[in-house]
């Protein structure tokens, strides 16, 4: 019998279809899971199958829906615990630092006095971003203190609770392009790099992908950066990776849920089939 797979997705958007047409041609047809209409009663909750895949674009529901299906002896890709590092950069960041994993300059600040502090020590220009987010949202790069000032108490009055944390970190002058990297198991499949004129490069604001040649250095620097996030198990991942002339690549975010369609004609990698096969190896079964 074929391992019983689920997908985790409230919306089903261009990599989920990519996904289901993956299984499907590895002959497995995949049950989908809408995290808004999950009921697991505690102690009870027996979903129908024995692998979940979780691509649900709500970072929090996300993470609740895989402790409910790993509770109820489900294998996830990912995992919780990697899931939940993943899903916070502080986390993220502090698992790459125990590793020795090179990544820009960070500080933490836990107060409006202390962030101004934590920004005087990086040194301008530097960049404030929310513990939790992603596609680039609500990242500020500031060029001096009257603008550090401005950001620090917008984020203090008008923010939420997660934006009274602040994570600071150094600006990397890119050559106007970064890297994405994506990982399955530890194993670096594809890169691209992603090219702007403007300083934020991810193609959800319009970022160009063309193919970026996976290098000893990127498969190397991937290998490590995913043992560190994931417990050494591996999992599916996406690497955000600055190049430096003077420090090599550095690690600067990690995403558990990535995109991947504008990905797949500039590298020629069937990533979707990459990760389909991943979860099928994960439940012990060859694809």
């Amino acid at each position: 019998m074929p391992p019983r797979v689920g997908i985790l997705c409230s919306r089903v958007r261009t990599e989920e279809k990519l996904l289901f047409d993956a299984f499907e041609a590895l002959g497995v047809t995949p049950i989908r899971f809408d995290e808004r209409e999950i009921v697991a009663r505690v102690g009870e909750f027996a979903p129908p199958v024995d692998v979940l895949m979780e691509r649900s674009v709500s970072t929090s529901a996300g993470l609740v829906a895989v402790q409910l299906f790993e509770a109820a002896g489900v294998r996830t890709v990912n995992t919780y615990a990697t899931s939940s590092v993943c899903a916070d950069k502080i986390r993220t960041t502090l698992a790459l630092a125990a590793a020795g994993v090179p990544q820009p300059r960070t500080e933490i600040a836990l107060s409006p006095e202390a962030a101004l502090q934590a920004v005087e020590n990086i040194g301008y220009p530097a960049v404030l971003k929310p513990p939790v987010g992603s596609w680039g949202r609500l990242l500020a790069r500031v060029s001096d203190r009257d603008a550090a000032e401005a950001i620090i108490e917008h984020k203090d009055v008008l923010g939420g609770v997660g934006h009274h944390i602040y994570y600071v970190q150094e600006y990397v002058q890119k050559p106007g392009r970064d890297i994405r990297a994506f990982v399955v198991g530890t194993q670096c499949i594809a890169a691209i790099y992603r090219q702007s004129e403007h300083w934020i490069t991810n193609t959800a604001r319009g970022g160009q992908a063309s193919n970026c040649p996976v290098t000893g250095e990127i498969a190397d620097l991937c290998a490590r950066a995913a043992r560190a996030v994931t417990g050494g198990q591996g999992g599916i991942l996406a690497l955000d990776l600055f190049e430096t002339p003077d420090r090599g690549l550095l690690v600067c975010e990690i995403n558990h849920t990535m995109e991947f369609r504008n990905s797949i004609a500039p590298t020629g990698v069937d990533i979707p089939g990459r990760m389909a096969r991943y979860v099928l190896e994960s439940v012990g079964v060859a694809a």
